[in-house]
């Protein structure tokens, strides 16, 4: 799996993810699964990007971008269930 992202990231002109962004985004891709919807989740990572890139393009790091847009993410997101 790790070679075809870091492919598929070259191919899009992206740099490769580094194990920190791949387990913080594989974490909130779950939360998002479990806590609002499962098939919610591709469509909230569409976004996240798109918010990450937008930041990016506006002159801000990649490493700052991601952390807002993963804050945005995280305050709207439901409290867990605690069954």
């Amino acid at each position: 799996m790790e070679t075809w992202i870091d492919d598929l990231a070259r191919a899009l002109g992206e740099e490769p993810l580094s194990d920190d962004d791949v387990e913080t985004l594989l974490a909130v891709a779950r939360d998002v699964a479990h806590r609002v919807e499962r098939r919610i989740t591709p469509l909230s990572t569409f976004l996240l990007g798109s918010a990450v890139g937008r930041r990016e393009a506006a002159g801000e790091g990649r490493a700052a971008a991601l952390a807002e847009a993963l804050a945005t993410l995280r305050g709207l997101l439901p409290e867990p269930s605690t069954d």
